[in-house]
């Protein structure tokens, strides 16, 4: 079973207070150039799956003065196997932005191959912690620290196969590097469970703590069946970043996103009707990098 476990960091329309970096403070701002030309490769491990996609953009300036990046998808290779996208997915373009003054915008995942849930959104997330990360004005130098309380719940449900799915996490933003010699800069954030969760379970079972922490991911399922498949548990996963000193775009990204879960199959969309549990260790791998 696919399980689709991307985390959407919407901070920016959540209200998050983060001060705009001071002049002599930004090391890895974004330095955007209208019309420039960006691809990144993808590569990712889900459990047992294995996939390839490509993105390729361009960078297109906003009315307000802004700036953006827009993508398009392709080079689709699942399992070792080529894939043919319908002409709705390869024609959608997806919006991200390292711009402090634009604020990033959810993909309308209705509008694409239910497949590229994941690739969609653990692109946009790389792009959003980079975006906090530089906005924030608090990383300069190596060592530099912060942590942001969000808790606030994310969704990556498309409604038709993943009827409900959530997670709630905090931000842990260290600047691990600065290498001038190589042009590039180290960031690593960590997505940490809240000390209390704010993910809305269901049902009662779904409260127990499946390890040491509150719950703080759920997601659930429709069966070929006409079943359920609900799961619960804990989500953490580190995101590092490797960034170029002179324009500030990403050079490469890597992502290992743990969860922790139990697995119920329910025979009825209330979920109260449901087999054991049974334990369910997921391991997700996920790696982008610029092509040159």
């Amino acid at each position: 079973m696919m399980k689709m476990i991307a985390v959407i960091v919407l901070l920016a329309s959540a209200g998050v207070a983060l001060r705009l970096p001071a002049n002599g403070q930004k090391p890895l701002l974004r330095r955007y150039r209208k019309g420039e030309k960006l691809a990144y490769h993808m590569k990712a491990v889900n459990e047992d799956w294995h996939y390839e996609i490509q993105a390729e953009g361009v960078v297109k300036k906003d009315s307000d003065g802004s700036y953006l990046e827009e993508y398009g998808w392709s080079g689709f290779i699942s399992d070792g196997q080529k894939v043919t996208l319908s002409p709705a997915t390869l024609n959608f373009r997806q919006q991200v932005t390292l711009d402090p003054n634009h604020k990033p915008v959810f993909p309308n995942l209705s509008q694409v191959d239910p497949r590229l849930i994941g690739p969609l959104t653990d692109f946009m997330t790389f792009y959003v912690d980079l975006w906090l990360a530089t906005r924030s004005g608090r990383l300069a130098h190596p060592g530099d620290h912060f942590y942001i309380k969000r808790g606030t719940p994310n969704s990556w449900a498309d409604g038709t196969y993943v009827v409900l799915a959530q997670d709630s996490i905090d931000f842990d933003l260290t600047l691990k590097a600065i290498n001038p010699s190589g042009d590039t800069g180290v960031i690593l954030v960590r997505h940490v469970p809240p000390e209390s969760p704010q993910i809305s379970l269901p049902v009662e079972w779904m409260r127990a703590p499946v390890s040491d922490t509150a719950n703080n991911w759920l997601q659930v399922e429709k069966a070929k069946d006409g079943k359920y498949i609900a799961s619960v548990g804990k989500e953490t996963f580190d995101v590092e970043l490797k960034v170029s000193l002179s324009d500030g775009k990403i050079l490469s990204a890597t992502m290992e996103n743990p969860v922790t879960a139990i697995d119920r199959q329910c025979s009825d969309a209330a979920l109260t009707s449901c087999s054991d549990p049974k334990p369910h260790s997921i391991m997700r791998h996920v790696e982008i990098a610029l092509v040159p």
